[in-house]
């Protein structure tokens, strides 16, 4: 499945039209309308959005001595 977004307005005739869409003719498409309520996100409030992440030691074990399960009661 290939999906394709695009923000456009609702014309005064209340139709809607998608130009330039990614798609050949005569495809079999299914549409999803939703109603953009709030504002976007804006980076200056959110400013670690967009910024890579960097694991230093990705398969290493976290908080081992903080699970419980681990833990030899014996």
């Amino acid at each position: 499945m290939i999906a394709h977004r695009i923000e456009t307005t609702i014309g005064e005739d209340s139709s809607l039209t998608l130009p330039n869409l990614p798609f050949k003719a005569g495809a079999s498409v299914e549409v999803i309308i939703l109603e953009c309520t709030g504002s976007k996100m804006d980076v200056r409030q959110n400013p670690m959005w967009g910024v890579p992440i960097k694991y230093e030691r990705p398969f290493e074990p976290v908080a081992v001595e903080d699970w419980e399960a681990l833990r030899c009661s014996c």
